[in-house]
């Protein structure tokens, strides 16, 4: 009985086909990196005339919290496309870009415990940024000291940071395993 079945050969072809189905789930978040694009120059419109301003001008805090919004935007974008390109040629199908000569060195080589730590080297990255904009408030007029936010941020942060060591222990841990 070498021959396998037609109904479970047209079963596991139309179920290898349905990887497409998530194919527009990345066409979403390619909106969604155009809206954080959006954002991105809207505060960059915003806080530009502000820093060249003769009246009103920023402070060294107020220019380093805005130039770590913008970061912490960039840093959203960048796990976007990661997660874009990743997940499409982990899950969908390989990008052929044949004579794409900027195409990054990490395209194709991330595999999905890459992602997965890039993930949360990101949001780690993120959540310890606006820990920092939440610090450089205190005092501020307008910002009232709230102790249980602070608290609640930092052990956020914490969890997102203990999470990816033993993400990244466990991704060790499995790589020096013998794969049988």
């Amino acid at each position: 009985m070498g021959i396998k079945p037609r109904i479970e050969t047209a079963f596991e072809r139309a179920l290898f086909r349905s990887r497409w189905l998530i194919a527009p789930f990345y066409v979403g978040l390619v909106l969604a990196l155009l809206m954080l694009l959006a954002v991105f120059l809207r505060d960059l419109a915003y806080y530009l005339p502000q820093a060249f301003a003769a009246r009103d001008q920023m402070d060294s805090n107020d220019v380093i919290l805005a130039v770590l919004t913008l970061v912490d935007l960039s840093l959203a974008g960048n796990l976007l496309l990661i997660v874009i390109f990743s997940g499409y040629e982990n899950f969908v199908s390989k990008l052929d870009l044949d004579g794409e000569t900027d195409r990054p060195p990490w395209m194709g080589t991330v595999d999905f415990s890459g992602l997965k730590m890039k993930l949360i080297a990101s949001i780690v990255a993120i959540s310890g940024i606006q820990l920092l904009k939440t610090f450089m408030n205190i005092g501020k007029p307008g910002y009232p000291l709230d102790e249980s936010a602070m608290l609640w941020g930092v052990i956020i942060h914490l969890t997102f940071v203990v999470s990816g060591v033993l993400l990244a222990l466990m991704d060790w841990l499995t790589a020096k395993t013998n794969k049988y």
